[in-house]
């Protein structure tokens, strides 16, 4: 076998190609669809992982929901699926849909007797056991954000569609007793923006190809009206969480307005000298991100629309440096839930913060032909890499520091980043972790990396990435897809964080998709730059034998 050959196709022109899709998508796009279009369809569930009866009595004919049908009623359907209650018994069964989507479900009823409407008790999850919950308790099962657990009132032959939300599972048990109805269907209605995956990859490691689609398709869901990061809880512009999304946009979509519309919309909502979100480190995302974006696609004339605010928001944060070159910011000191209590790792990670911006802003002068500018903000970059913080041990902020130089990248990989393999990792900051590890050109270690901490992910039966993991919740633990055997955790319910505990645990967010950019800006070593003019194709295969893939570009 030939090993270590590459093979790239760059795609200019808007010629697409089509990665490894979720199976809704198996279907080519038409790429005459507005980029602004959402759309619509209907998914029938794939598996009854429940129900609360197995004898026939008070659940009939549960297989026909898994059956594909039109969606309309009819006044001699036959075959339905049946639910009848009594006072001690009120069934329930739940529902699997194969993947993480967003929207909700449309339930169809057919004709029966009693021409009441029928209530039901409709409960979304992004797992079993959320799912199974009630709002509240140790679990901390919630209907914040968006609706997942209420009751709704189903017509006599007739159809309801309800729910705006993130899941995968649904339940659905009779309210009342005496109730005897047939039900034609149960389908969910899942929204997503029409648009082709004209990026993508493919290697001989198929655990690899699964995680760069998976991460593609986590932030394709969050693309709704504009870019959040979380389709079930944070459905949100949080501007710090975007970049990792950008830069997979930048990988799989190219150019898309969604991430120009957030950008404006975290702008206008944050007047100077309001920090973006509350989070200074947010503000300074912001134009990291504005730096990425323009360095990808190279439109000028919306980067200028930016000029006011960002020399304003460059100038203030030039205020917040002391006299000994330190970052002195106020507001929300904060770069990832993990780090959020050690000050050390903070500081570190914001002083490396302010040095990437500045350089940033430098070079986004210079783009608008403001020397004098470029030079003033360049200068202040290097007078920030005078003071080098002390005592931080995180992953997180390590990262930064080699990623700016402040400490070299090599010494940071072998101390920090590699110790106790996937620990205390974030998914939010484990894409810069990933960079700093190429920095050190570990290529083999970051691939390991990839497949140890995100591919445990698919492991416990995740088909988008999610808000937080923490590898060491993973011993004796249910997967997300199954009822909770005896003796063993719930990954979702059990654990979590912060804002994160039980099961307000996000199972699907943008931020978590570093890999996805990551594979293709490394192994296949496709670098975009000079306002989206010159393509770098430099490949690091590590231990892979082979892999091949697309990008867009200018």
């Amino acid at each position: 076998m030939i090993k270590n050959i590459i093979s790239l196709t760059i795609l200019l022109c808007g010629i697409s190609a089509y990665a490894q899709l979720p199976p809704v998508f198996g279907a080519k796009y038409d790429n005459k669809v507005s980029h602004s279009e959402m759309t619509k369809t209907y998914l029938t569930p794939q598996r009854i992982v429940w129900q609360s009866d197995t004898t026939g009595t008070f659940l009939k004919n549960s297989e026909a929901l898994l059956k594909k049908g039109n969606g309309q009623v009819a006044v001699n359907d036959t075959g339905l699926f049946q639910l009848v209650s009594t006072a001690e018994n009120k069934p329930g069964i739940l529902l699997d849909y194969g993947m993480e989507i967003h929207g909700g479900v449309k339930i169809s009823m057919g004709i029966r007797q009693n021409k009441n409407p029928l209530k039901l008790r409709v409960r979304f999850g992004e797992s079993v056991s959320e799912t199974m919950s009630t709002v509240g308790g140790d679990t901390n099962a919630t209907n914040e954000h968006s609706l997942r657990d209420f009751i709704v009132e189903v017509p006599w032959l007739g159809s309801i569609e309800v729910g705006e939300t993130g899941f995968r599972f649904v339940r659905i048990d009779v309210v009342d007793e005496n109730e005897q109805a047939p039900i034609k269907s149960i389908d969910a209605a899942f929204v997503y923006r029409d648009i082709p995956y004209i990026g993508s990859f493919e290697s001989n490691d198929e655990r690899l190809n699964n995680i760069w689609s998976t991460g593609a398709y986590t932030v394709h869901l969050n693309m709704q009206n504009y870019l959040w990061d979380g389709v079930k809880r944070d459905r949100l512009v949080w501007v710090g969480d975007m970049h990792p999304e950008v830069m997979t946009i930048n990988t799989v979509f190219g150019n898309h307005e969604v991430v120009t519309k957030s950008l404006d919309l975290a702008r206008d909502q944050h007047p100077l000298p309001q920090w973006m979100n509350g989070i200074s480190s947010y503000s300074m995302w912001w134009i990291l991100i504005h730096k990425n974006v323009y360095d990808y696609h190279g439109d000028l004339a919306y980067l200028k629309e930016q000029e006011a605010y960002m020399i304003a928001l460059l100038d203030q944060l030039s205020t917040f440096i002391d006299e000994e070159n330190k970052e002195v910011l106020n507001g929300g000191r904060f770069m990832d839930w993990p780090t959020s209590e050690i000050p050390e790792a903070v500081h570190a990670g914001l002083q490396a913060m302010m040095i990437m911006t500045f350089e940033a802003g430098s070079e986004i002068m210079s783009a608008y032909d403001n020397k004098k500018l470029s030079k003033k903000y360049k200068k202040i970059a290097k007078q920030l890499r005078k003071h080098k913080p002390k005592g931080n041990t995180t992953k997180q902020a390590a990262a930064l520091m080699a990623l700016t130089g402040l400490e070299d990248a090599e010494k940071i990989n072998k101390e920090i980043l590699t110790k106790d393999g996937v620990e205390r990792m974030s998914t939010f900051y484990g894409y810069y972790i990933l960079e700093a590890m190429a920095k050190a050109k570990d290529y083999d270690g970051a691939l390991t990396v990839i497949r140890d901490y995100w591919g445990a992910m698919l492991d416990l039966g995740a088909t988008t990435f999610w808000e937080d993991f923490d590898i060491l919740d993973t011993a004796n633990t249910s997967r997300i897809d199954e009822m909770i055997p005896p003796n063993k955790t719930d990954i979702h319910g059990d654990f979590g964080e912060y804002c994160y505990v039980g099961f307000r645990h996000s199972l699907c967010h943008g931020w978590a998709s570093g890999p996805t950019a990551w594979l293709s800006q490394y192994v296949l070593g496709i670098n975009i730059s000079n306002a989206g003019n010159s393509v770098k194709i430099a490949p690091n295969l590590g231990d892979l034998q082979w892999a091949k893939g697309s990008f867009p570009t200018k």
